[in-house]
């Protein structure tokens, strides 16, 4: 990945329905790629599109290698890349490699006879063992071990019941891993974003306990190098972050570990309006692993996981941001959209992303974060955040020409956060709005390269600011933001009198004698030394 790399992910299924069948599809990512270049985004990551029932979003895979019709086929998909090469846009793909679908033939072979030669792709027992696993999604399962009839035997599923998990143990599964990353990257991908990578660590621990398990990374990185030398892999890992190194190793594992440490304790600090815990966090990192081998994020496709944090801090984040039943999910999690969470505050939004952007890492951004899009709690789990993008007010927010009773989800078309008020069309012609703020914000990224690999947290004489030191090319840049709803002043010592501003959330007067001012919710980048 570049090492200025910003990410924008897509749902496919859910950005732009470009022949009106009800469905987002490849064919609408590709007319759709100048929006993700007009933002400043340089880097797609695509959910997944292959062949699926999509009980779980497209993570429920029946087939690798090839595309779900209702998304398209390998001929939009090509297309697609060609679209992204000219303009200049690298694809990341999913690696969804700890579980299938229980419709892929794998496992309904499997399940047929236990002489099958996929049998041994997936965990089975006669009597599930004590072995103290629990289920990811704990308020819709309850275990992990699940009988079949036809199997006779049961069989294991961290996730949902229909997701049976591949034994990464076998010689065989771990070929195929091979086969399906060759596969994708001969049609041009740039590399993977790694699904559930500590349990696919797991596995491979049980079939060779040789470095805990980490060698199948091994295997990975060295296996993407048949294709060049810096295929990203970018791992889901919501690890301790004392662990990040192992995930990383020297250089021969992942390429980036998505910061689940960092993207908690962000939260945290939002919550409490205290630079604080953020500051706290970022100290805990290993100061030998540069930011370029994280990837940071505010909100995903998933709920807001918590489980990084003190059940104290949770608590806070919880009343803070979730101080209903129906916005938690798990036990753990918040399962709201960013613009809700923050009370619909444009300039406490903007905020936030002109703090996630100076931080440590690859920046991510989710599709329609950039315009503040809502969630619709009516609709269970996870699914809440995954409505359908909001390009104009015409019917369906400009998502799609079908009629509502076929869309793949229902978009947003009430409220405050409806498609009529919040949509790209509108935003783009208001250069106050959120996306034309994070676009002043990415460009004013550009132009100070490698701003969030080498940065440091500075303690300053105020609580609420959160303020970074990058060193960056031909010189240094300082960010303040301020977490707070009241104005603040505060001392930056290390502001000289050749600093000058890159990016601001408003007019201000010039810095005096080294103090600083940030109006509510303001924030303030300040470059010198070139």
């Amino acid at each position: 990945m570049r090492d200025d790399a910003v990410v924008y992910q897509i749902d496919p299924s859910l950005f732009f329905d470009a022949d009106g069948d009800g469905w987002g599809d490849l064919k609408g990512v590709a007319q759709r790629l100048d929006h993700v270049r007009e933002l400043g985004a340089d880097t797609i990551w695509l959910l997944p599109f292959y062949a699926s029932p999509r009980r779980d979003a497209g993570y429920d895979v029946t087939d690798h290698l090839t595309v779900d019709p209702r998304l398209g086929t390998l001929e939009d998909f090509t297309a697609l890349m060609r679209g992204a090469r000219e303009l200049d846009i690298d694809v990341l793909v999913e690696l969804v490699m700890q579980h299938t679908s229980d419709q892929h033939p794998w496992f309904q072979d499997a399940r047929r006879h236990r002489d099958s030669p996929f049998r041994d792709y997936y965990l089975w027992a006669d009597e599930p063992p004590d072995d103290g696993k629990e289920p990811i999604f704990p308020t819709v399962e309850d275990g992990v071990w699940t009988w079949d009839e036809q199997a006779g035997q049961y069989y294991r599923h961290l996730f949902y019941r229909h997701e049976p998990d591949l034994n990464l143990a076998n010689d065989g599964v771990r070929r195929e891993l091979f086969r399906i990353m060759d596969f994708w990257l001969q049609l041009g991908v740039r590399g993977f974003r790694v699904d559930a990578v500590p349990y696919m660590i797991e596995e491979a621990c049980r079939a060779d306990p040789r470095d805990r398990g980490f060698w199948l990374l091994e295997q990975m990185r060295q296996h993407t190098r048949r294709h060049g030398p810096h295929v990203p892999l970018m791992g889901e890992a919501d690890v301790p972050v004392e662990d990040y190194s192992d995930y990383l190793g020297d250089g021969d594992r992942l390429t980036h570990v998505l910061d689940f440490w960092t993207n908690n304790h962000f939260f945290h600090a939002l919550a409490t309006h205290e630079a604080k815990p953020l500051r706290w966090a970022l100290d805990r990192y290993d100061p030998d692993m540069p930011g370029a081998n994280r990837a940071v994020w505010l909100r995903n496709h998933d709920e807001l996981d918590l489980e990084r944090l003190s059940p104290d801090a949770r608590a806070q984040v919880m009343r803070a941001f979730a101080p209903s039943p129906h916005m938690q999910e798990y036990g753990r999690g918040i399962r709201r959209r960013m613009a809700p969470m923050l009370g619909g505050d444009l300039r406490r939004n903007a905020m936030a992303h002109a703090l996630f952007l100076s931080l440590p890492g690859v920046p991510v951004l989710r599709y329609g974060g950039e315009i503040g899009m809502g969630d619709d709690l009516s609709r269970p789990e996870r699914w809440s955040v995954r409505t359908p993008m909001q390009w104009d007010d015409s019917a369906h927010g400009g998502f799609s020409t079908a009629p509502l009773e076929q869309l793949v989800a229902r978009p947003i078309d009430q409220g405050f956060y409806g498609y009529r008020r919040i949509n790209v069309q509108a935003q783009r012609r208001d250069p106050q709005s959120l996306f034309c703020r994070v676009q002043r914000m990415i460009a004013a990224t550009r132009t100070a390269p490698g701003m969030g690999t080498h940065c440091v947290p500075l303690a300053v004489d105020h609580d609420a600011v959160f303020a970074m030191r990058h060193r960056v090319k031909a010189g240094q840049v300082l960010t303040a933001v301020n977490l707070a709803p009241q104005r603040v002043s505060f001392s930056l010592p290390d502001l000289d009198g050749d600093a000058r501003e890159i990016l601001s959330d408003g007019d201000y007067a010039s810095t005096d004698a080294g103090r600083v001012v940030l109006e509510p919710y303001g924030y303030r980048w300040f470059r010198y030394g070139a």
